[in-house]
């Protein structure tokens, strides 16, 4: 006779599973954005810049998703060839176009943050921009190779035309521990 009073509490608990169920099934959105994990944590990279002038240069880099899961957020300390650089990188994917976004803020940009399409294909990330020098365009990205889930290669390289490209600096980053 007691188990007849639980069926009421237990039909409205059984009620809620499929509502659960949803909200821990993520959406095709956080599919696209899951690409991005790797990321997260606290990387150092270490590489040089080539050309007329070759100079090291160091990473300090601190990713972790935001609070809604939409964007991994990292913080970087850099030091390019003596001169640092401090900057705060926003990363999504748009529903919108489907594609991936890379958003860059300099702590001296002003009003004109970085903004560059990312391309995600397994293991390779490339981020590609157009900019104009003396009259010409000139196609550039930055190209991380993810060895393992805790190293990973990088290319900063340009092209004339979109399609030849030469390497303008290369370097290697290591996660130095996961996400706090």
């Amino acid at each position: 006779m007691k188990n007849r009073f639980l069926l009421p509490g237990f039909l409205l608990l059984v009620s809620y599973l499929p509502l659960a169920a949803v909200a821990e099934n993520p959406p095709a959105q956080d599919t696209a954005l899951q690409q991005l994990d790797v990321s997260a944590g606290r990387w150092v990279y270490h590489g040089q810049s080539m050309g007329a002038h070759p100079s090291a240069w160091t990473w300090n880099e601190d990713c972790r998703w935001s609070a809604n899961r939409a964007f991994m957020l990292c913080s970087f300390s850099n030091t390019w060839g003596g001169r640092h650089v401090d900057s705060v990188v926003v990363d999504t994917h748009s529903r919108k176009d489907g594609a991936f976004w890379h958003y860059e803020i300099f702590n001296d940009s002003g009003a004109k943050p970085f903004a560059s399409k990312m391309q995600i294909d397994g293991t390779t990330r490339t981020e590609s921009w157009t900019d104009t020098h003396k009259g010409k365009t000139v196609h550039q990205r930055i190209v991380y190779e993810f060895t393992s889930p805790s190293k990973v290669t990088v290319q900063f390289q340009r092209s004339q035309d979109g399609t030849h490209w030469q390497t303008t600096a290369s370097g290697t980053g290591e996660k130095t521990d996961e996400q706090p």
